[in-house]
């Protein structure tokens, strides 16, 4: 019960840190299209494109934080604990969505070069880094174990980065004059949201696929329960991740003998505690089985 109420309160202080990098997000992006409108700086209003989806992608992940702290019920049985999960599916897309838009643009801007107010463009993207900086640092220590916060905390970290780029280039666009730093930046921005993006999105939809996590090897699963004397085979096995506390395990097991029931509770306790221990599973579901004439395959079509 007490980690229970830790979990809950942890949930908590995640919600708050979410709350205010929204609001402080809210602030940066309606700066920088003002900034980005008077100075014509692709890469600012660019960046303010990034923020905006921010805010959109913290949302999300707001709502999601509430909605895992929901309890179970009888028609939700599960409670809401894939919520998390969506959220990061959702924000991972859209951070790619949103680098081939920038991309694009910078492409186009590239064809056309345009004089930029690289004076704007400093003060802005100093204020970018230096409240994304702090949104950071609010979310670095909750990122690293749930998937939706890594996905706001990546949406936060490529945004400082995008705002020193653009204070780099508005540096480089006052004393040199150089204007095609302006979607070049903006290409390498793109660039990197795609590269941090896709690894989130294939970790969600994995997830959401009901795939065997990375980490776990069915055959190595069924040779260690195969182990325990009294077992005479292990098949139809699924292995899911529910969500990132939660990997379960389903088999049916054919028995040599045909056991009582309290044998079989004595055994069960054994594979649980093998389960856990070696693969991090800690959700078993076993169909004790004797003699029956099913498919003995370690997969089975359902």
């Amino acid at each position: 019960m007490a980690q229970h109420h830790h979990h809950h309160h942890h949930k908590e202080v995640q919600g708050r840190n979410l709350l205010l990098t929204i609001l402080l997000n809210i602030l940066i992006t309606a700066a920088q299209v003002v900034g980005g409108i008077i100075s014509g700086s692709l890469a600012l209003l660019s960046d303010a494109l990034h923020n905006f989806s921010d805010v959109l992608s913290l949302v999300i992940s707001y709502v999601a934080n509430r909605l895992g702290r929901k309890e179970a019920s009888s028609n939700r049985t599960f409670g809401y604990k894939r919520a998390e999960i969506i959220a990061a599916f959702v924000n991972s897309a859209s951070l790619l969505v949103v680098a081939i838009l920038l991309i694009k643009e910078a492409v186009e801007r590239f064809l056309e070069p345009e004089t930029v107010g690289s004076g704007i463009v400093i003060s802005l993207s100093l204020l970018g880094i230096a409240a994304n900086g702090f949104s950071v640092w609010l979310l670095r220590s909750t990122a690293k174990g749930n998937m939706n916060m890594r996905s706001a905390y990546l949406h936060l970290f490529t945004d400082m980065l995008a705002s020193v780029a653009v204070l780099v280039g508005g540096i480089l666009m006052y004393f040199f004059g150089w204007y095609w730093i302006d979607p070049l930046l903006t290409v390498l921005i793109g660039l990197y949201l795609i590269y941090m993006g896709y690894d989130l999105l294939r970790s969600s939809t994995r997830v959401l696929m009901l795939f065997t996590p990375d980490s776990i090897k069915v055959k190595e699963i069924v040779a260690a329960i195969s182990s325990l004397e009294s077992i005479k085979n292990v098949h139809h096995v699924h292995i899911w991740q529910l969500n990132e506390d939660e990997v379960h395990l389903e088999a049916h097991i054919d028995f040599k003998k045909d056991i009582r029931l309290s044998e079989f509770d004595a055994i069960l306790l054994q594979i649980e505690d093998k389960v856990y221990h070696e693969f991090g599973i800690n959700h078993v579901n076993i169909q004790p089985e004797f003699g029956k004439c099913d498919s003995k395959q370690i997969i089975v079509q359902d």
